[in-house]
């Protein structure tokens, strides 16, 4: 199940305090390319029990945008223990993305 997630819950609810692989996407409703992605991640979402898919609307979480510099959208990033292991920019395949998730799992 993707969730949706806020500026105030990302840093201690998803980067800090899971144990399993954290994908962020950073999106708009209004982006074409990351309307694409949302069924690709929903399909990643399925395939890995490890892995907790967020969305985070950048209209709407300003301070977040700024914190982990967000400049074009989709972005993509992976969190492993805390730290940012990967950044993905732009619309990624299923294969790409199950690569990566493999890898840090």
């Amino acid at each position: 199940m993707i969730h949706h997630i806020e500026d105030e819950k990302i840093n201690e609810e998803l980067v800090k305090n899971s144990h399993k692989l954290v994908l962020i996407d950073f999106y708009a409703d209004w982006c074409m390319p990351c309307q694409m992605l949302t069924p690709i991640l929903s399909e990643l979402d399925k395939k890995y029990n490890n892995l907790e898919v967020y969305k985070v609307n950048v209209d709407e979480s300003q301070s977040t945008n700024i914190l982990y510099n967000i400049t074009s959208i989709p972005t993509m990033l992976f969190f492993k223990d805390g730290e940012e292991v990967e950044r993905k920019v732009g619309l990624e395949s299923l294969d790409n993305l199950s690569k990566i998730v493999e890898e840090f799992n």
